[in-house]
């Protein structure tokens, strides 16, 4: 609880850069054209078969039945386990994901990009909801995990593994075609920047329930 004021201070920052790309895709999109056309022909390249499959698979995990089963999941065991304040933050990120992916798509309404599709996708393109979905609801799994574990080392272990899966999803999503890389950019800072605003009053409540033994 003592690091507070840093975890506001980052969801500021990240935020204040979600907002920008809003209105930049809203009211400006001809200025990001060359920053995603850059990263999305590095990126997909010539499209080798071996590096198909490999996205075409690590996307599957960001799809929403995949992510409200791991959600669901977790919030059961984390329950049945006493870890009640735990379960409430990982359930009350992915409910929080879901309704901004309807509700900003909506707002936004950016088309998906016009180049060939290597999987289906339907609906506007910003944020990318696979790279807001998948950092929210992995990223609190991850932080309630790290919270468990002594060592040091542990914790980067697994903020490192948790991290590389999120920006493979990320990744993914240009390389597959459906979302442009301003997409996941604001897939990322937006699930960023929303984790670190609500992480001190998830700790504060877990403190407190602890502390009264309404929870391990």
């Amino acid at each position: 609880m003592k690091h507070t004021h840093t975890h506001y201070i980052y969801a500021s920052f990240a935020l204040l850069l979600f907002v920008a790309l809003g209105y930049m895709v809203k009211f400006y999109p001809e200025a990001l054209t060359g920053f995603d056309s850059n990263i999305q022909t590095w990126v997909r390249g010539g499209l080798p078969a071996g590096l198909t499959r490999f996205f075409k698979t690590i996307t599957i995990l960001g799809n929403t039945p995949v992510q409200a089963i791991i959600a669901i999941v977790a919030v059961i065991w984390l329950y049945l386990r006493q870890y009640k304040s735990e379960a409430i933050f990982v359930g009350a990120s992915g409910l929080l994901a879901s309704i901004l992916i309807v509700s900003l798509k909506y707002i936004y309404q950016r088309q998906r990009p016009s180049i060939t599709h290597l999987v289906h996708a339907s609906g506007y393109s910003f944020p990318s909801g696979h790279s807001l979905g998948t950092f929210m609801i992995l990223g609190a799994i991850a932080i309630v995990l790290a919270q468990r574990l002594e060592k040091k080392e542990s914790k980067i272990v697994v903020y490192a593994i948790t991290g590389l899966l999120i920006f493979l999803v990320g990744l993914s999503r240009i390389y597959v075609g459906v979302h442009y890389p301003t997409d996941v950019l604001a897939g990322f800072t937006l699930a960023f920047g929303l984790l670190n605003a609500i992480y001190p009053t998830y700790d504060r409540i877990r403190f407190e329930w602890r502390f009264q033994s309404k929870q391990k």
